[in-house]
């Protein structure tokens, strides 16, 4: 049994997909109750209460972690879901943790992650680390926008990044889980080429046929609008790695390539399969 946390979002919905089409048996944890694939056992469990993830994890071999944006908030102690997982018997857990652990190792997020992968790799478990850098996915911040006034808004319009699909860090967990080779290796995963937001909004119009107008915002005007989804602290992060990314944030990882035999898929691939969002 392979128990995914954060199954019903970007990356848990692909990787619970991935599994259970591959024949193995999974278990899919989420807060609330929602629609799994055929043959998929549902568990619902709150990870900022460890003890509620007991009952899914009795007979799991093998775990995926990922942590709500709760778990990163101050107090919260994450460290305790990878004790419990090797205290129930689990012997392997991929952890997703972030690529600015190794890109920008200094803020109070990516401190408590690094804390974090730590903790795993002292555990006794299998383990592997995935490090993804900005998800394709994050174009869904401009759905409503689009589909009411044909307008993308967004800062640093010119400034590309290999944003990565959230369907290939959900291939890439399946591999990480299966198969032994990967075990105890970090994989950075990119996208196959940067990518401005203003390239992004041409892209999503052409998918469409309809034309949608970029309108570039100040910074202060994008932390206003993200600090409503994210503590302020991680918005100005995200807009630090946004605005002037490092040569190690532009850096395509090989490491999609590596795992999965293929190259990462396009923003334009990620848009042809999420096209309903924006229409």
């Amino acid at each position: 049994m392979i128990v995914v946390t954060g199954a019903t979002g970007n990356i848990g919905r692909p990787l619970t997909q991935t599994l259970a089409a591959a024949g193995q048996q999974v278990t899919a944890v989420s807060r609330r109750t929602a629609a799994v694939p055929d043959g998929v056992r549902h568990v619902t469990a709150d990870l900022a209460e460890p003890a509620s993830l007991q009952p899914a994890l009795a007979g799991a071999k093998a775990m995926f972690l990922l942590l709500s944006g709760d778990l990163h908030a101050a107090g919260a102690n994450p460290a305790d879901l990878i004790r419990l997982a090797a205290a129930q018997g689990v012997r392997r857990l991929v952890l997703l943790s972030s690529q600015g652990v190794s890109t920008r190792p200094f803020g109070e997020t990516r401190i408590a992650m690094q804390a974090l992968e730590d903790v795993l790799r002292e555990s006794g478990l299998d383990w592997a680390i995935l490090r993804p850098g900005g998800f394709a996915s994050n174009a869904l911040w401009w759905a409503e926008s689009i589909r009411t006034q044909g307008v993308v808004a967004a800062p640093f319009g010119d400034v590309g990044l290999p944003l990565v699909d959230p369907a290939d860090i959900g291939e890439v967990a399946a591999a990480c889980l299966v198969d032994d080779q990967f075990s105890g290796g970090v994989y950075e995963l990119t996208g196959p080429e940067l990518i401005t937001p203003n390239q992004q909004s041409s892209v999503i119009a052409a998918a469409l046929g309809t034309a949608v107008r970029f309108h570039d915002l100040s910074r202060a005007e994008a932390k206003a609008a993200m600090t409503h989804q994210m503590p302020p602290e991680l918005a100005d992060d995200t807009l630090d790695i946004l605005g002037a990314p490092n040569a190690a944030e532009l850096r395509i990882s090989p490491d999609v390539q590596r795992v999965l035999g293929r190259a990462p898929r396009s923003f334009a691939d990620w848009t042809e399969r999420n096209l309903a969002a924006f229409q």
